[in-house]
């Protein structure tokens, strides 16, 4: 990634006039609130400014019950502001996204769980939200300025807060029947070991392929760690090479040796809840699966282990489970309060990590400087399982690797062109070879509509 100045946020040498000048947009709220509760406590009238917010409903519902009932409350107070938070689930988030844009109203932060470069022409620039966090806070992690910020154009389309790492969530006793009491190290083992539990015990791996997000992570975690790659560092399709050949006929033999075809119409939640009845030896899957076995004091919650992402034939490597990527759209009402909020969020952003139970990790490092310390102590067992999420960002990286997140890798995120190419190799609808070349073909169609708009 290039160090260029205008390829990264500021550093906390940002010029100083252009920081007073963001500083007095969204500032001024925050110096009335500083006067203290005097000002608060003689104000009966509503308030004076609306800022509403569409997230997705978390997966740890402890978050949103700190975000919606306490930390949006706290703020709106400061701010004279009524914040109004919607959730809705993960597979509402595109249409209703689409909705506003087509309507031209609708919500002045909208947090999307994968980068948005498609919708760069309807959002406003979020550079100089990324100037003041990285003066207070340091630069964003490289994974952040990966999946919200266009090389092409130099604009930053979205603004990401955090991300969760996808682990391996595996099965403790039926690993350690196999002399593997820690889990997999790489794909092979994931395949050798899956298809002994399997035939043993008839409990397979749970490795989804179906057109959702989580397979979306999965297919693309087994394509980067077998040397595959949708396009190159320089934004250039590069789907059709023998590292995606290898990757392909690794799958289509996991699929056939260690799983069933209930993967192949999964949601989001089966992987889940697959794990926590049981019915799964192994899963990609951020930390909600343990989290909610431990919330509900399931009995396998204990024996379900995390490891960080395995090795494949080129590299070890995971995806991102999900991005955090909040957009401010152009037609937003409420613009310099949404951009005021999403700075004070991350001043506050160790809260929100704790929150959230460790699931939703800093995109700004120093905001959570006892994030080892956090994760070795969590008191819930086996002792010390989450300290694997500690090295995440030296395995984890972003859809649209190794270049940056764009329109083109966005639409064949969101249209499942790599799920299928998996998918149809791995039920022999297509051999390897075809099932790659109509996904090629495909992608190649998407680049070149995205070419023409000039945001590839």
């Amino acid at each position: 990634m290039s160090d260029k100045p205008s390829d990264r946020p500021a550093d906390p040498t940002v010029q100083a006039a252009g920081r007073r000048g963001f500083i007095r947009t969204v500032g001024a709220a925050g110096i009335a609130a500083g006067l203290g509760p005097y000002i608060i406590t003689r104000r009966a009238h509503a308030a004076t400014r609306t800022l509403k917010i569409l997230q997705w409903s978390h997966f740890v519902p402890a978050y949103d019950t700190w975000f919606d009932n306490t930390y949006t409350k706290e703020w709106g107070q400061k701010n004279d502001t009524e914040v109004i938070v919607d959730h809705v689930g993960i597979t509402a988030l595109n249409s209703r996204a689409a909705a506003e844009v087509s309507a031209q109203q609708g919500h002045d932060l909208f947090m999307f769980l994968w980068p948005p470069p498609s919708y760069e022409n309807q959002v406003i620039d979020h550079k100089e939200i990324y100037d003041e966090v990285a003066r207070k806070h340091g630069k964003p992690v490289d994974l952040a300025v990966k999946s919200t910020y266009n090389p092409l154009t130099k604009k930053y389309f979205a603004f990401s807060d955090s991300f969760v790492p996808d682990p391996v969530n595996y099965r403790i006793d039926l690993w350690s029947e196999q002399g593997m009491p820690h889990g997999p190290v790489s794909w092979d083992d994931v395949r050798r070991v899956g298809r002994a539990i399997k035939q043993k015990h008839n409990i397979p791996v749970g490795v989804g392929m179906s057109s959702e997000l989580d397979s979306a992570m999965a297919m693309r975690t087994i394509l980067y760690a077998f040397g595959g790659e949708v396009q190159n560092a320089a934004g250039v399709i590069g789907l059709k090479s023998k590292g995606t050949l290898d990757a392909v006929k690794f799958a289509k033999a996991l699929y056939q040796e260690t799983m069933t075809p209930e993967v192949m119409a999964w949601d989001a939640s089966s992987n889940n809840r697959a794990m926590l009845a049981g019915k799964s030896s192994l899963v990609l899957n951020a930390i909600s699966v343990t989290r909610e076995a431990e919330d509900k004091k399931l009995p396998i919650a204990d024996q379900i282990g995390l490891t960080k992402a395995l090795r494949g034939e080129k590299r070890a490597i995971g995806l991102e489970h999900v991005m955090d990527c909040y957009v401010i759209w152009k037609f937003a009402q409420n613009q310099e309060g949404a951009k005021k909020f999403l700075v004070d969020y991350i001043d506050n952003f160790h809260s929100g990590f704790v929150a959230s139970k460790y699931y939703n990790f800093p995109c700004f490092a120093s905001t959570v400087p006892d994030l080892k310390k956090l994760l070795a102590e969590d008191p819930h067992k086996p002792s010390g399982k989450y300290l694997v999420l500690a090295d995440v960002l030296d395995w984890a990286t972003n859809v649209g690797y190794p270049g940056y997140a764009n329109a083109a890798i966005d639409e064949i995120f969101g249209t499942w062109v790599i799920n299928t190419m998996f998918a149809k190799a791995a039920t022999g609808t297509l051999s390897p070879e075809d099932a790659i070349a109509e996904a090629d073909g495909r992608a190649r169609q998407i680049f070149a509509k995205w070419h023409e708009k000039n945001l590839v």
